[in-house]
């Protein structure tokens, strides 16, 4: 499976969030509640249902902001409204951070989490749809 280029816009157990714009990071703004994961994005990638670079989590440790990582994605945290989040994880996906993750997303987004096959389908979609 291929490997995905990501960056770390908001470390895990941190209110302070950034986001990645024009290829550098920017500060976003300070969230009312700390992020369950690091959480970031996938830069050259586009999800049209925001428009916006395709969403990262990386589950594991707090990773700094701007902290780049490479590797093969873990899962899919599928959402109804089409702005899903690779999942990312050095090891087989852990089920406490999972549901810590899919906690952090109101019932009405439906939130459920697929395979790696699924994620990296979804991200070769994407690919083939907007690289030409």
């Amino acid at each position: 499976m291929r490997a995905w280029r990501g960056v770390v816009e908001w470390t895990a157990g941190q209110r302070e969030r950034f986001v990645w714009r024009g290829g550098r990071l920017e500060p976003l703004r300070v969230e009312a509640r700390p992020a369950p994961v690091n959480y970031g994005c996938l830069p050259g990638t586009l999800n049209p249902a925001d428009n916006a670079e395709v969403d990262a989590v990386w589950l594991g440790e707090p990773l700094a902001v701007g902290t780049v990582r490479e590797g093969v994605a873990a899962g899919l945290l599928h959402l109804h409204d089409g702005d899903h989040k690779v999942i990312f994880s050095g090891e087989p996906l852990p089920g406490a951070a999972l549901q810590g993750l899919l906690a952090w997303f109101p019932p009405e987004r439906g939130a459920t989490v697929q395979d790696a096959h699924a994620a990296q389908a979804w991200l070769e979609s994407l690919t083939i749809a907007h690289s030409g």
